[in-house]
């Protein structure tokens, strides 16, 4: 059995509601809601959320442990929420906010005007730290990975916006002469 999928999930301060396969959570940060795959059967017990599955084909294994800890980032997200750091490298480059999004200044002939999704907070403490966070993991992710791209770190001066906890392997120059 698998070892994430029979693990209960602990759905205290949360409200929880399942009609048909879609799984609806509520708690103090936001609500979420999932299509949850119609094999996976969810039982909920007093402050507990188990997922269980019908039989051990290949399919319904992979989607047991899935399958649950989809639910527990909802309710993780709900309660606590999520957040990534990014950190901006390089001479002259800088976000700083403005309005309801935040402009980028990265290098290029023009500066970039990003604005944020609906539930995603960006925070900028310095010009080269960006802080985003909400209550949707993915979004969260995503949101992270698209300013990441819009310059990635590059291996020579590791010049670019990179994730605060990411590790580069710098590559070396050209060297004069022999």
């Amino acid at each position: 059995m698998s070892r994430i999928g029979k693990k209960p999930v602990k759905i205290k301060d949360v409200q929880v509601k399942l009609e048909k396969n879609i799984l609806h959570v509520k708690g103090k940060l936001g609500e979420l809601s999932a299509k949850l795959h119609p094999n996976m059967k969810i039982e909920i017990n007093n402050n507990e959320l188990v997922v269980k599955r019908p039989d051990d084909t290949k399919i319904n294994k992979s989607l047991h442990g899935m399958t649950r800890a989809i639910i527990q980032n909802m309710v993780t997200g709900v309660t606590q929420g999520y957040s990534k750091s990014l950190e901006i490298v390089g001479v002259g480059y800088k976000a700083e906010a403005k309005g309801n999004g935040i402009l980028f200044s990265l290098g290029y002939s023009h500066p970039i005007f990003f604005v944020p999704p609906e539930g995603i907070k960006i925070e900028v403490p310095q010009p080269t730290q960006l802080k985003i966070s909400g209550y949707d993991k993915e979004l969260v992710g995503m949101v992270a990975a698209k300013i990441r791209s819009f310059r990635k770190p590059e291996p020579y001066k590791g010049k670019g916006i990179k994730y605060t906890d990411e590790i580069l392997i710098r590559k070396a120059g050209k060297t004069a002469g022999k």
